[in-house]
């Protein structure tokens, strides 16, 4: 009976040697970041597929050679964060660094790197985590060079608003009334860049802190689209451009941030107008469901690339057609952000040469909690009266 458990315990171990690496290369084959795996050596023994993919090397190609000429990392020469763990000086080490694919270019990533140990605690290898970080580092550099961008754009309307003052600050006398009337509407509208570009760094540090205060109340989505829209006639139609409102039934009452809910609205429309083509219509649609009210902002522009549309709603994104057009690619981000804090979402629909669809869907008052907002309401204006 001894003889047969033992040869059972034996078996069962054989097993067991030749199951666990194959479930570890599992593991690592399907994590979705890349991974390498090295002998004391630092041989490579392991490259997951996505390593392949970073690297443009194959496992084929790397197995069985030095790491180091094939990663070509930037901390190589100078504190091999492998030879930290190899050497026992830590136990898990976590770094930024760069890497050479084997085109020679230059990828910056994240790494995690830790001791690879069998089951009597002895070091038989490492291995070492790394993610493609290109796409991050570009980002920060990009809202670096905003917010110079911010910095620069605000003296400049400044020093023209100043400039301007101190001339009629010290000529009044001396310049005629078309002059003047000149001067001051260049007064106006440098302040009116001024406060565009406040509001899109606040929406910046807004995005940054993922902060966002909502003032909730009964709000008329029908109101505020109205005279929204009243507010746009103006600039559309010097654009060649027809705006219509298409509700033909009334939106029930919402409870919304209805300052913030027009920023969402304003944001769709200036990108709207800002794509459309001469003589082209942006048509505004509003509907209900049972527990959704939706709206739709249509126009017949330039349309957003395929490629292009899983990223329109992230921070600082500029897609084809904006350059040399205001903005710092915040709205989209900001309408995103805004519609999530209210419960709400935002999708969009385009075909490139025909146009795009903003909708969005913010959901319903129940009865109860309408009548809720209004009494609290009532309450609030009393308070004020009083």
């Amino acid at each position: 009976m001894g003889g047969n458990s033992k040869n059972s315990d034996v078996l069962n171990k054989d097993i067991n040697d030749i199951h666990i690496p194959t479930f570890y290369k599992f593991i690592i084959d399907s994590l979705p970041v890349a991974v390498m795996t090295v002998n004391p050596e630092l041989n490579i023994t392991g490259f997951n597929r996505w390593a392949e993919e970073v690297t443009g090397y194959s496992a084929e190609e790397v197995i069985g050679r030095y790491c180091g000429d094939i990663l070509h990392g930037g901390m190589c020469d100078t504190g091999c964060p492998l030879k930290t763990v190899l050497t026992r000086r830590s136990p898990v080490v976590r770094v930024e660094t760069t890497i050479r694919n084997r085109w020679g270019e230059t990828i910056p990533v994240r790494k995690n790197i830790a001791g690879l140990l069998d089951d009597n605690g002895k070091l038989i290898g490492g291995v070492e985590a790394f993610q493609d970080i290109s796409e991050l580092k570009a980002l920060e550099r990009e809202k670096a060079n905003l917010i110079s961008m911010f910095a620069h754009d605000m003296k400049s309307s400044l020093t023209i608003i100043g400039g301007y003052v101190l001339r009629l600050l010290k000529k009044m006398r001396s310049i005629d009334e078309a002059k003047q009337k000149k001067y001051l509407e260049i007064i106006k509208n440098e302040s009116g860049k001024l406060e565009l570009l406040i509001d899109d760094f606040l929406e910046f540090s807004r995005l940054q802190t993922g902060r966002l205060k909502l003032n909730l109340a009964a709000t008329s989505l029908d109101k505020e689209l109205m005279e929204l829209l009243d507010s746009y006639q103006l600039e559309a139609s010097e654009s060649g451009i027809k705006l219509k409102l298409l509700n033909e039934e009334a939106l029930p009452v919402i409870e919304a941030d209805a300052h913030k809910l027009r920023r969402v609205f304003t944001n769709l429309l200036d990108n709207a107008l800002k794509f459309s083509r001469k003589k082209g219509t942006i048509t505004v649609t509003t509907e209900e469901t049972a527990k959704e009210v939706i709206v739709k902002v249509e126009d017949e522009g330039i349309g957003i690339p395929p490629v292009e549309l899983p990223y329109i709603f992230d921070a600082f994104h500029r897609g084809p057609g904006t350059e040399g057009k205001r903005g710092f690619g915040l709205g989209l981000a900001g309408v995103k952000t805004i519609l999530k804090a209210h419960g709400g979402r935002v999708q969009v629909h385009s075909e490139p040469g025909k146009g795009s669809v903003f909708t969005v869907f913010l959901p319903k008052l129940g009865e109860s909690e309408l009548t809720s907002i209004q009494k609290r309401k009532s309450f609030e204006d009393i308070s004020d009266a009083r």
